[in-house]
């Protein structure tokens, strides 16, 4: 069985869609293929972002990730918007939708667990309505 690639997609592919590609890896490669990409590019990975996620789930971003941009990956089966306040370019999709999360750029660390830990919450529902063919 093919598994379900899933797109997660905002503006610059440095924050909230390089969590989600990083925990969906890490909780949800049994089911789905992750991936992140943007509308734009950044040089590096956010910072805060990184160090987040390597204290709480102990993945280190920038070793297994960079920003990319929606041509550079596969044609996805899902994409998921995060919430950018934008109009996303239209990506062919079987399943769309948005997950509206606030960007924590430039907040609290206390911000960006939370987005982690909704993120977290997101994935693993994703997960178990790939898994029942919810789509």
């Amino acid at each position: 069985m093919n598994k379900a690639k899933v797109a997660f997609v905002c503006v610059h592919n440095s924050c909230r869609s390089q969590i989600a590609e990083a925990l969906g890896k890490k909780l949800a490669a049994n089911v789905f293929e992750s991936y992140s990409a943007g509308t734009e590019t950044k040089p590096y990975i956010n910072k805060d972002a990184v160090r987040i996620i390597k204290q709480l789930y102990d993945i280190d971003m920038e070793k297994t990730q960079f920003s990319k941009l929606i041509s550079d990956i596969p044609q996805p089966d899902i994409v998921i918007t995060m919430g950018c306040n934008v109009n996303c370019p239209y990506l062919p999709c079987k399943y769309r939708e948005d997950w509206g999360l606030g960007d924590p750029t430039g907040k609290s660390d206390d911000e960006f667990q939370k987005t982690a830990r909704t993120i977290e919450r997101k994935i693993l529902e994703l997960k178990e309505r790939v898994l029942n063919n919810q789509f």
